[in-house]
């Protein structure tokens, strides 16, 4: 795996690995049981269901997996891991799957109700007697009433001081942006962060409840198609041509679910949500059956 920063930074080591430990707290004493390999190869089994089923990708069913691995180690070592953020779908696989272990504890946080990437920390019962304070934020300010700057050049420009994506969460524009991150991040970021686009900023940590969010704003329309198609309902939605949206995916800038859709012809179903990169994002709604064996959908479009 790469690390999450450049190996001339001195986070480098610490944030190479994928999960993060907490360490044991001295009252709690090791005791060398955990879950039975019946449970665990129980939800495992129902992971890997998920993927054959086409619910979850087959790349999100490993990550679910190693998931459930860092539940078992928790639960045999009274410990408490935490991953790193995490897409919506694996989060929700994660969290139904740690369900069925006996044991075991699963909190999901985003730093706010609402967030969508968020990171899961597993542990033992006895452990997990608070949320454990995993999420920061940050407040990045600058003058971007000539150079407005999406939420794509926000991201850009966190990833640029050499940090990787799963280090990020949730980005959230307001007269600049508020972005969740790893708690060991704020002082790399605070000291590195200086340029948005073209536009100089400050970089400072505030309170989670400092944040200010509101609900997405959507706005629904229906479309009549002749197949499921990624490239025929997102071209609707997008109003964009079929022959553009191609070049999108070629490109790797379209995803589906938060996965990169590599074929045009992939079909969707209720509830599946495709991203632009530069465009925003479109989630598939009702889908009803015409007479004449066309298809009715209801599709929803993030503002």
């Amino acid at each position: 795996m790469a690390a999450a920063v450049s190996l001339a930074s001195p986070l480098r080591r610490v944030l190479h690995v994928p999960y993060a430990r907490r360490a044991i707290p001295t009252s709690y004493h090791f005791f060398p049981r955990g879950l039975s390999h019946a449970a665990l190869a129980c939800a495992a089994a129902a992971v890997g269901d998920s993927a054959v089923k086409g619910s979850v990708d087959r790349n999100a069913a490993e990550e679910v997996k190693s998931i459930l691995d860092m539940a078992q180690r928790a639960s045999q070592r009274r410990d408490v891991f935490h991953t790193n953020f995490l897409t919506p779908p694996i989060v929700k696989e994660a969290m139904l799957a740690i369900e069925k272990l006996a044991d075991i504890k699963a909190v999901a946080q985003g730093g706010y109700p609402q967030a969508e990437r968020c990171r899961v920390s597993v542990g033992h019962t006895d452990c997990m007697t608070s949320n454990p304070d995993v999420v920061a934020a940050l407040s990045i300010s600058g003058n971007f009433r000539l150079e407005p700057c999406s939420h794509g050049d926000f991201l850009g420009a966190i990833l640029g001081t050499g940090i990787t994506r799963d280090k990020v969460g949730d980005i959230l524009l307001q007269r600049g942006a508020q972005v969740l991150v790893d708690p060991e991040l704020v002082d790399y970021l605070t000291s590195t962060l200086e340029k948005v686009g073209k536009v100089g900023v400050s970089c400072t940590h505030i309170p989670l409840l400092a944040l200010e969010y509101e609900p997405p704003r959507t706005k629904s329309f229906k479309t009549v198609e002749s197949s499921l198609r990624v490239d025929a309902l997102a071209s609707a939605g997008f109003k964009i041509s079929r022959t553009k949206l191609a070049g999108l995916i070629s490109a790797g800038d379209v995803r589906l679910n938060w996965s990169p859709v590599l074929k045009n012809g992939a079909s969707l179903k209720a509830g599946d949500v495709v991203s632009v990169s530069g465009m925003g994002r479109l989630k598939i709604g009702e889908i009803v059956t015409t007479r004449k064996g066309k298809y009715a959908v209801e599709l929803i479009r993030y503002l």
